[in-house]
C-alpha cells in the first residue's frame, strides 16, 4: 500500500490528469519536500512551486502547525486563492505532502487533491521535469479559522486511554510498533532517537504502508 491510501478517492489526482492540467491557471500545483536539494532542485513538474517541509510547514519555535498568518503568508507567496485548486506532491513517496494536505485542509482549503504517486511515479512515467523556478505575483490568501477538531491533543489521548470505547490506530510500520526501529528506512535518519513501541490500546493498521 501507498501512503495516499488513507485519502479518499476524490482526494487524488493521477499523474495524466496532471500533465494535462500544467498550463491551468486554476491549479496550482505545489511539491513539497523533505529534503529540495535531492529532489525540487534537480527538477520538478513544470510551473511547480516549492514547500519545504522543514522550513515552511512547521513552526520550529513551537514545533507544531504553522500559524495562520505564517499559512496565509505561504499561500500569498506562491500566488494561490481559496479559489484555487492545490495540487500536491512530493519526496519519499508523497510522505511530506501528505503531511502539508492535513495542514492545508485543517486552514480550511476546499479545493485540495494530492498526486497519486508523487515524484516516483511522475519519474517511472518518464513525464517531462525542468529546473525552471516559476515567480508568482503574490496573491492576498485569506485562511479560515483552524478547524481544531481535526486534532487531538494530549488530553483527548489520555481520555481515550481511560476508555474502553475508543481505539487509538498506530499507523507506522510493523518494526515502529514493535518498538525495533525508530523510523522507516526511507526516513531521514537525523530525526531517528531511541526505540519506544505504543500505548497500551494501540491497534495496527497498515493504512501508511511500508
Amino acid at each position: 500500500m501507498t501512503r495516499e491510501s488513507y485519502f479518499r478517492p476524490d482526494s487524488l489526482c493521477d499523474t495524466s490528469w496532471v500533465q494535462e492540467n500544467l498550463s491551468n491557471q486554476n491549479v496550482i500545483i505545489i511539491e513539497v519536500d523533505y529534503d529540495p536539494e535531492t529532489a525540487y532542485n534537480e527538477g520538478h513538474l513544470p510551473n511547480a512551486h516549492l514547500v519545504s517541509w522543514k522550513k515552511d510547514i512547521n513552526d520550529a519555535r513551537g514545533r507544531d502547525n504553522l500559524s495562520k498568518k505564517q499559512f496565509e503568508e505561504l499561500m500569498s507567496r506562491v500566488g494561490t486563492t481559496s479559489d484555487n485548486e492545490l495540487i500536491l506532491y512530493g519526496d519519499f513517496n508523497n510522505w511530506f505532502a501528505a503531511f502539508a494536505f492535513r495542514v492545508f485542509d485543517y486552514y480550511g482549503h476546499k479545493k485540495l487533491r494530492i498526486m497519486n504517486g508523487g515524484r516516483k511515479k511522475w519519474e517511472a512515467e518518464g513525464k517531462e521535469y525542468t529546473k525552471s523556478i516559476p515567480r508568482p505575483e503574490n496573491s492576498r490568501y485569506h485562511a479560515t479559522p483552524p478547524n481544531e477538531g481535526m486534532r487531538a491533543y494530549f488530553s483527548d489521548v489520555r481520555r481515550a486511554l481511560e476508555s474502553t470505547e475508543t481505539t487509538l490506530v498506530d499507523v507506522r510500520s510493523p518494526k515502529e510498533f514493535a518498538g525495533e526501529i525508530t523510523a522507516p528506512p526511507e526516513y531521514p535518519m537525523e530525526h531517528a532517537q531511541r526505540g519506544w513501541s505504543h500505548t497500551p490500546c494501540q491497534k495496527y493498521t497498515l493504512a501508511s504502508g511500508t
